[in-house]
């Protein structure tokens, strides 16, 4: 199986310090999923290294020989992947701009039919919760359908090392184990129902995706 966890910010900049907490949440999700689930595939996307036009343009507007390379190769990832963890911090109580923009260059259909876990992350003392909650929409509309457990955390600096490690202060180590197992065993159970029945019926033969007009979802006149 593979999944793929998308980092959801490009900051580097501070104040609030440090600038990449956000790297030391997607590290920290990587270690835990790579030591419960060893059989799982495990790569970070990191919106830094991927060059983007300015002139928002998305990968299937597209000619598949003028494509950039680099949007070709993350949709081939998207595509293939069979779950998705996504990372966000908090920005007026919604999702990162960055995540939402990367994820806004590929279409629905590269992401249909597998689950998702949200995660959010601050400096502060909330955790980005409220992001959390239009991430839900948002990544129900790209098809890849949220895990009812989400993971947040505040005060992130406090718990995570550079490498995705826990800090030497961290005395409850277990108790943080705990929580991302509650999220990441929902996660592993979806992504393994949907890759059977998705080897049984291929859903995109079964449900045309929608590619070409806006009109493909409207009802009948």
């Amino acid at each position: 199986m593979k999944l793929l966890i998308f980092l959801g910010s490009v900051r580097q900049s501070t104040p609030p310090k440090p600038a990449r907490l956000g790297e030391r949440v997607a590290l920290a999700c990587q270690r835990v999923l790579q030591a419960n689930f060893p059989d799982m595939n495990v790569e970070i996307i990191d919106p830094l290294d991927i060059e983007l036009d300015p002139v928002f343009k998305p990968h299937f507007a597209y000619s598949s020989q003028s494509a950039p390379e680099q949007l070709s190769q993350l949709a081939d990832k998207i595509e293939t992947a069979d779950a998705y963890v996504m990372v966000s911090p908090e920005y007026n109580h919604s999702m990162s701009p960055a995540l939402a923009n990367l994820l806004n260059h590929f279409g629905a259909s590269l992401f249909s039919y597998k689950p998702s876990a949200i995660v959010t992350y601050s400096a502060g003392q909330w955790g980005g919760a409220r992001a959390a909650i239009s991430m839900r929409a948002f990544l129900s509309e790209l098809g890849c359908l949220p895990v009812s457990a989400m993971l947040h955390f505040p005060k992130a600096q406090e718990v995570f090392d550079e490498s995705g490690d826990y800090l030497e202060s961290v005395s409850d180590a277990d108790r943080w184990d705990s929580y991302f197992n509650r999220t990441f065993l929902q996660l592993r159970w979806w992504c393994e129902a949907s890759l059977k029945q998705r080897d049984a019926q291929d859903p995109h033969q079964l449900i045309s995706d929608f590619k070409q007009s806006p009109s493909q979802r409207n009802a009948p006149d």
